[in-house]
């Protein structure tokens, strides 16, 4: 751990993304992340997340849309959707935040011995080709995928934010060189991801693992033990990029999941068995308890750095053993796992 560094792509804008008073998706959620990526006690190189360039966003995001955006912004925000808000400085903070992932993928590249962290706010994974939902404006991991996808690499997207990521699923269903793999809550917003998506688009490469409310740490190593790690090391990506929502968390307010931080540091140390630091980006998504939030991140960011954290899992309130029977028959259909 003592020689590893990590990347932390963010930008001082990101605070000034006003979505109103009680908001969940608020600013002081930047700074619990900052203070759990200090906690960590790993060396940092910063940057500033850069403004994402238009031949990248419109990869993923229809043009009308991304005009739609700067123009609603421009002309003093407001409500997207019941939840989504946007004010005149969200137009930056989200260029921003889909620049951050880019980032910090350019600059891990020819790295070793260094991880990255993209501080994006607004989240993104809910964002649809012309539509802002769930609390997202631009797509900011999908952005990043479509980009190294460009350059003909392939991406493997972890989704372990408790909503499911239908706006990434939707951008690469149709993509081979794209392994989508969401742990999510069913039911919960935004009430897609079943398991049968797998047999749609490119066959195999959308693997949802969608979990009931109150399912603790053991169902979700076992799922990536037995299912996500698998898949990984057959799909052999160029590249993970971690979706990483904090809200799965046993004290998080917007949903009914039973993870600690420790679980979180134990799926990101996980992912460093089998493939190399140094081209793994994770980036914010959800995550509305700050405390958890916080503790969350430190722990993930020294997962990232190979350290196995201690403590036992909460036990699941259900037995998930038949949804992950139903994840492994779908899975096996398309892979020799």
């Amino acid at each position: 751990m003592d020689d590893m560094r990590l990347v932390v792509a963010s930008h001082p804008v990101s605070h000034d993304h006003a979505t109103g008073v009680g908001h969940p998706e608020r600013p002081e959620r930047v700074s619990a992340v900052m203070r759990g990526i200090e906690l960590s006690g790993l060396e940092t190189i910063r940057i500033e997340s850069p403004v994402i360039d238009q031949v990248d966003l419109l990869r993923v995001h229809d043009e009308d849309y991304v005009d739609y955006i700067e123009w609603f912004c421009r002309k003093g925000g407001g409500h997207l959707d019941g939840d989504t808000v946007a004010s005149p400085d969200s137009w930056e903070a989200a260029l921003r935040s889909a620049g951050a992932v880019t980032a910090v993928v350019e600059e891990l590249t020819g790295r070793t011995g260094t991880a990255g962290f993209a501080v994006t706010r607004p989240p993104g994974h809910h964002a649809l080709r012309d539509r802002a939902m769930g609390f997202c404006l631009f797509n900011n991991v999908a952005v990043a995928a479509a980009r190294i996808r460009a350059r003909g690499q392939t991406v493997a997207v972890v989704d372990w934010d408790v909503h499911h990521g239908n706006g990434t699923q939707a951008t690469f269903l149709d993509d081979e060189g794209v392994l989508y793999v969401s742990l999510h809550q069913n039911p919960l917003y935004p009430h897609e991801g079943v398991v049968e998506d797998i047999d749609r688009g490119a066959a195999g490469t959308t693997v949802n693992i969608p979990l009931m409310p109150y399912t603790g740490g053991e169902a979700y190593r076992e799922a990536f033990d037995g299912i996500v790690m698998p898949l990984l090391e057959h799909f052999e990506p160029d590249w993970v990029l971690v979706s990483a929502g904090y809200d799965a968390h046993h004290d998080d307010p917007l949903a009914h999941m039973s993870l600690t931080a420790s679980d979180y540091g134990w799926m990101a140390a996980r992912l460093t068995v089998t493939f190399p630091p140094e081209r793994t980006v994770v980036a914010l998504e959800g995550g509305y308890d700050l405390a958890g939030l916080e503790e969350g991140v430190a722990a993930t960011v020294r997962g990232l750095a190979g350290e196995i954290p201690g403590g036992a899992p909460i036990p699941s309130l259900h037995d998930q053993s038949g949804v992950l029977e139903r994840v492994h028959a779908a899975v096996r259909r398309h892979w020799a796992i």
